[in-house]
């Protein structure tokens, strides 16, 4: 398992160095200059001193450098875990994504737990009615709910549970002033602010891992070992949730690796129109504004996490099933 692990992470440099000029790349390819992007936020723009300034910005930011001499500085700054500096929020990249990580986390964390829990017992469920009334109309909710686009679900919560009914605040992550409170009244105010956008991030998730779950499960019941085990006189309950789901559970533990970098792309939809003061709103803020070293860092630093996430699931993968031989 230590050689496993080891020959993974040796494996994760060239990756992440592809990750990092892959990106870089990109948003080079984007038109328009940078200097002028940055000079535009400045209110002390004027005419006469507007080519000074540009060439101070292009030469304080390393702009006026051959791409590759960019590009070598960028990376050579990871090795140092400097993410260089914002000049869109006049801060440092560390400090911004320090104080937002917490927030997209609890979402993320929040959304994927409620994602595996409902969507396996749904798989469970409708593969132990296979062809009966529940199996077919779960089904048929969870094709709904695998093509409802996210960013018209969220718009649908609001007005329908925020404006209309007012079950739910529509924005941010607590009431004003709510913080001070502490104890159980800020942790409550939290998870109220937490149940539209959570709900809405998952839906697509819960479909996801429902229907390969059945699919798994209804295989894995038709297993001999499954014959046996009733032969036995075990119980419904320990042939399902004992025998089956431990296999049937493998397929959806790769799933979920996969789905995780789709939750990261999609809270960048869900902060943005519930306000959620997470990484999500600060990627498509640093698009608009072209911050690039912001960008850049957080592209970065979410590509570590999914791949960290992969590893960890493939260890667990083969924790439960022996089979698997990690160390060949």
């Amino acid at each position: 398992m230590k050689n496993y692990v080891k020959r993974r992470l040796l494996q994760f440099v060239p990756i992440i160095l592809g990750i990092c000029v892959l990106n870089f790349a990109l948003l080079q390819l984007v038109p328009g200059d940078l200097a002028e992007v940055m000079a535009s936020e400045s209110a002390q723009d004027t005419v006469d001193g507007a080519e000074e300034k540009l060439a101070h910005l292009r030469q304080a930011f390393g702009l006026d450098a051959p791409m590759h001499v960019q590009l070598f500085t960028y990376v050579k700054r990871l090795l140092t875990f400097d993410l260089g500096y914002s000049y869109r929020y006049s801060a440092s990249v560390s400090d911004l994504i320090a104080e937002r990580i917490g927030a997209t986390a609890l979402l993320g964390l929040s959304s994927l737990v409620l994602s595996v829990v409902v969507g396996v017992l749904l798989g469970v469920l409708c593969a132990r009615r296979r062809n009966g009334r529940l199996d077919r109309a779960v089904s048929a909710l969870m094709a709904l709910c695998y093509s409802v686009p996210v960013f018209w679900l969220a718009l649908m919560m609001v007005v329908l549970f925020g404006v209309t009914l007012q079950w739910f605040p529509i924005g941010g992550m607590s009431e004003v002033g709510a913080a001070e409170q502490g104890g159980w009244a800020g942790v409550r105010d939290v998870l109220w602010h937490l149940v539209l956008p959570v709900t809405t991030l998952s839906v697509y998730s819960i479909a996801v891992y429902a229907r390969f779950t059945r699919a798994s499960m209804v295989d894995a019941l038709q297993e001999d070992y499954i014959r046996t085990a009733r032969s036995k006189g075990l119980s419904d309950r320990v042939v399902v949730f004992r025998h089956a789901l431990r296999n049937a559970i493998l397929p959806v533990l790769t799933l979920i690796a996969a789905n995780f970098g789709e939750l990261l792309a999609g809270s960048i939809v869900i902060e943005t129109v519930f306000s959620w003061p997470g990484i999500g709103r600060l990627i498509f803020n640093s698009v608009i504004a072209r911050d690039t070293n912001l960008l850049l860092s957080i592209l970065f630093l979410s590509s570590l996490l999914v791949m960290a996430t992969s590893l960890l699931l493939d260890i667990v993968y083969a924790r439960l099933d022996p089979r698997i031989e990690l160390n060949t």
